[in-house]
């Protein structure tokens, strides 16, 4: 039954975990197959037909794991590939540039947000544009900030050059006198206590995956896909390479005991 299928999610990396740990928290009874591309990881850096490519085989993956929907937890590929994917599957597809936007947007009280996340997700101005289509009045400063990728996937939470780098990404954005800060990728909520120590107190920051977890939520009881299920889902790990600290900070990340993440070929990712 479709009911029984799992929900598919796949990002870069490992910061796709922390969307899984929202829809854990929203959908505790769902089942979750999570695919982190870790071997091509960042896609920030990628050119938009390589993105598109990659979010088509990640979802090929997925589906041969018979999900019943796709989480697409990389606000690169949300930016890029959500069209493509939209056209060519027929499961539902949920990105998380739109309901984090929408989150932004409702959270501002001066009309002013602040947005960063790979320069992919920057250059195409993702955020910018579906903030302005809710509201054109306010006012968006967007920031790349592509060295916070490779230290969320190096689990460096707390380390002085995280710190020493956040500064020097985030002094443009205070001058800016915004009261809302979209963390425009799923890896940044790792480093959440070091932006929001470098960014200041007072600035609201804006974590897509609490959002993207309630539309998902919302559109599976839509559709009428919402399990049976009296108990908790399962949560499967599959990744295209195994970094030596992925399971640790997954664990981290998500507050419990991973038993196992299966390595899954990139050759045969083409395949599928």
């Amino acid at each position: 039954m479709e009911k029984e299928k799992p929900i598919g999610v796949f990002d870069s990396g490992i910061g796709g975990l922390t969307v899984v740990k929202r829809l854990i928290s929203s959908l505790p009874r769902e089942s979750i197959v999570y695919f982190g591309d870790t071997a091509r990881v960042p896609y920030g850096s990628k050119s938009n037909s390589t993105v598109i490519d990659y979010s088509v085989q990640n979802t090929n993956f997925l589906l041969s794991k018979n999900v019943k929907a796709i989480v697409v937890a990389c606000n690169t590929a949300s930016s890029i590939a959500i069209p493509s994917l939209k056209e060519k599957f027929d499961v539902p597809v949920i990105g998380v540039i739109l309901p984090g936007a929408d989150m932004a947007v409702n959270e501002t009280k001066n009309g002013k947000i602040g947005v960063i996340g790979t320069r992919a997700t920057i250059s195409n101005q993702a955020y910018s544009k579906a903030i302005n289509e809710l509201d054109n009045k306010i006012k968006v400063y967007e920031k790349a900030c592509p060295l916070f990728v490779p230290l969320a996937e190096e689990g460096w939470t707390h380390h002085k050059a995280t710190y020493d780098i956040a500064e020097e990404y985030l002094k443009e954005l205070r001058g800016k006198d915004i009261d809302t800060l979209v963390l425009g990728c799923t890896h940044y909520p790792i480093l959440v206590d070091v932006i929001q120590d470098v960014i200041g107190k007072n600035v609201k920051l804006i974590d897509s995956g609490i959002a993207t977890a309630e539309v998902v939520k919302n559109e599976i009881n839509r559709i009428g896909f919402e399990t049976n299920s009296a108990v908790p889902g399962n949560l499967d790990l599959y990744v295209s390479d195994i970094p030596t600290t992925f399971k640790q900070v997954a664990e981290l990340f998500l507050g419990k005991k991973i038993n196992e993440v299966v390595k899954v070929d990139i050759e045969e990712l083409h395949k599928i």
